[in-house]
């Protein structure tokens, strides 16, 4: 299976990944209090700053994501970022599923991006 592989497939999945960070970026600009009320909980200190560097670094690796750009690095550092979520979400909610506020999404979108960190 050697000359099996998905380039489209995988070109695909890459922006896919780019494309899920654009409504939690949004969504953090739009409830600021929210985002920020998250981080203190999670226990990033000071939260305001954490939610603002969430924020920009959201919009960054989507659009280095989307455009193809630094992919490797860019998908290694998306997953981390992820996971790095899904433990904060873990402290703050001690839950799995995530329509009910679990951790279940950026666990997801963590291997995805490091599927195409290490595909790519």
């Amino acid at each position: 299976m050697s000359g099996f592989h998905f380039p489209a497939a995988m070109v695909s999945l890459r922006i896919i990944c780019g494309f899920f960070f654009i409504p939690h970026a949004i969504g953090k600009f739009t409830a600021k209090a929210a985002a920020f009320g998250f981080f203190q909980a999670a226990g990033f200190r000071p939260a305001p700053l954490f939610a603002y560097v969430a924020m920009g670094l959201e919009v960054v690796l989507a659009t280095l994501l989307i455009a193809g750009w630094w992919v490797r690095p860019g998908a290694a550092l998306a997953a981390v970022y992820l996971f790095i979520a899904a433990a904060a979400v873990i402290k703050v909610e001690r839950k799995w599923l995530w329509h009910i506020s679990g951790c279940e999404y950026p666990v997801f979108w963590g291997i995805c991006c490091a599927i195409v960190a290490t595909s790519t």
